[in-house]
């Protein structure tokens, strides 16, 4: 059974929610386990260094964010491309595939460190970051920078075994680095007291052992393809269709990162309060948007290898089956998260008032999940047949085009003497704005149906 478990998936085959259901499990788990990361951090910062710290690791994020988009880009051409490959039975084209996204993570991940390293401090400065948690910031994103390979290479290759058919290797080497990254957390921050920087030290290092053990599953899976030397030399077919089909997906990323430093910046007028109480409903609201993120991946897989197949009515079929189970189940969650939201966030500071602000803030969210789950499945659907543009001009025109210009003209519209920055609600109000357009938009595009004619060739 276990073996069964870690080899990979054929979706072409059998009911589609059942594949899509077990697909998604592992996925799921791994997510979850993915979101432990940035919450552990929360939680040994705010318990052991104290309120301003957890404010450093929130302002941290959403450029930390920005910086990942090369690895987002280059992960999703590799799920889609893989996924088509694979279900075409293409060996050639899968080989080449794998070996170019080795090559080119490893060209991004060197340009980062070079380009982006001197430009950290500049940027939080530019961003208002109050002076009592700029230090940490800078510490915080520096070493996340000098590390990044580790992410990156998680990203590309649990990637690349997801479009496969594989989740459940990437779980458990997940977890494995879950479980080092947590001990870690405590032995750097409460025991080597070195602050902020010991928690992105931790997830580096916990990073670069789950993409090592990628890189063995890989090695060991000679029956799908060839991981030959030659097959890491760039090929400019591959090269440039993974940057056709990632560009978009992480121009996506881009765009909602740049969206968020925007609203960074009002966030940061309002002082380190709501500062914190954003990480807290971030680190809470991250595990309500676990099955969003989880169901949107596993129907990319399933839509890339059934167009590869050919097999469009089933491809409509599984679409339909998918988004409902992903809907359900984010209302569930959600649920759970809103009747039990102010002992979670508790678990991040003891301060009452901060719970107090995170539970409200929470609450004008909370309808917006279940709109996300709309979102990201059918997303998931048109990026795995091949079609990244059109989920990238949705972000696009909801992030940018709606959530700013909303979070500021609220914040203007409502200041006052008492409110010289306006009501602090803006924040919140904005992203369920935007998050229920698109799914929206998400949906009559898909029903268009232009993705049917995006398969690669």
């Amino acid at each position: 059974m276990l073996k069964n478990l870690n080899s990979p998936t054929d979706l072409t085959v059998g009911t589609p929610w059942k594949g899509i259901v077990s697909f998604t499990l592992p996925m799921l788990i791994g997510n979850i386990a993915q979101q432990l990361y940035n919450t552990v951090d929360s939680i040994v910062v705010g318990k052991y260094i104290g309120d301003n710290a957890l404010a450093a690791v929130g302002s941290a994020a959403p450029i930390l964010n920005l910086l990942l988009v090369l690895f987002i880009g280059i992960s999703a051409g590799a799920t889609i491309m893989v996924s088509q490959y694979f279900g075409a039975r293409n060996r050639e084209s899968l080989s080449y595939t794998i070996g170019n996204c080795i090559t080119i993570t490893a060209i991004a991940c060197l340009l980062l460190i070079v380009v982006a390293t001197p430009l950290i401090r500049p940027i939080l400065v530019m961003l208002n970051t109050p002076e009592s948690i700029i230090d940490g910031c800078a510490d915080y994103l520096i070493i996340s920078l000098v590390g990044m390979a580790g992410l990156g290479y998680y990203n590309i290759l649990s990637g690349i075994i997801r479009g496969m058919g594989d989740s459940f290797s990437a779980l458990v080497y997940l977890l494995i680095a879950t479980v080092i990254n947590i001990v870690l957390d405590i032995f750097f921050v409460a025991y080597v007291k070195m602050g902020v920087g010991g928690v992105a030290l931790a997830t580096v290092i916990a990073q670069i052992v789950s993409s090592i053990l990628c890189f063995i599953k890989l090695s060991k899976m000679k029956e799908f393809f060839d991981f030959k030397p030659k097959y890491l030399k760039p090929k400019s077919h591959f090269v440039k269709t993974i940057i056709k089909l990632g560009l978009p997906s992480g121009l996506t990323q881009a765009i909602f990162s740049s969206a968020m430093i925007i609203v960074q910046s009002l966030t940061n007028q309002f002082g380190e309060q709501f500062i914190a109480a954003n990480v807290v409903i971030m680190r809470v609201d991250g595990f309500a948007m676990m099955p969003n993120f989880s169901f949107g991946m596993a129907l990319t897989t399933y839509a890339g290898q059934n167009v590869g197949a050919g097999l469009y009515d089933r491809v409509t079929k599984g679409a339909k089956q998918g988004t409902l189970i992903a809907v359900g189940c984010s209302a569930v969650i959600t649920g759970i998260i809103l009747l039990l939201g102010k002992p979670l966030m508790s678990v991040f500071t003891d301060t009452a008032s901060l719970v107090d602000m995170s539970y409200y803030l929470m609450k004008i969210l909370a309808a917006g999940y279940i709109a996300m789950a709309v979102t990201q499945s059918l997303s998931g659907i048109m990026r795995g047949a091949g079609d990244t543009m059109t989920p990238m001009w949705i972000s696009l025109i909801t992030t940018v085009l709606i959530r700013v210009p909303v979070a500021y003209g609220i914040s203007f519209l409502t200041r006052t003497p008492e409110l010289p920055v306006g009501r602090y609600e803006c924040i919140q109000i904005s992203l369920l704005f935007s998050w229920v357009l698109g799914a929206v938009f998400t949906a009559i595009f898909y029903k268009i149906g232009k993705w049917k004619t995006k398969a690669l060739k």
